[in-house]
């Protein structure tokens, strides 16, 4: 798995680490039971302090995504599909939402809005 930190980025470090490998198990880059790389390589590795890599993981064991084993390491927990695709089905249910209420405020029709959206998958 690819990591990528930015210092320059907006969220802090140890939330990017977070978000990063949560996605990765989401989208089975990372698969249950598969361990991570240990927090002080990963830290070394990217050059980073020991205490952020830490928070990522405390913050992933904490949401159920991996497990840690004293003297083993940390790996990916089994995860929940149906609720976490419900729990993202309301995420992008709400940026629609927020979509849709800026629409008018552009000039945009319903139309203009859906091909809007067609554009944006064929980008991706």
């Amino acid at each position: 798995m690819n990591i990528i930190i930015s210092n320059a980025a907006d969220r802090p470090i140890y939330e990017q680490l977070y978000t990063q490998f949560k996605n990765a198990i989401i989208v089975g880059t990372l698969n249950e039971g598969e361990q991570l790389p240990s927090i002080r390589g990963l830290a070394k590795d990217l050059k980073i302090s020991v205490i952020t890599t830490k928070r990522a993981y405390d913050d992933l064991e904490r949401d159920g995504f991996i497990h840690s084993m004293a003297g083993k390491g940390s790996f990916v927990a089994k995860q929940n599909k149906e609720l976490l695709r419900e729990i993202y089905l309301g995420q992008m249910e709400d940026f629609m939402q927020r979509a849709w209420a800026l629409a008018p405020v552009c000039g945009l029709n319903k139309k203009e809005v859906m091909d809007l959206f067609a554009m944006m998958e064929e980008e991706v």
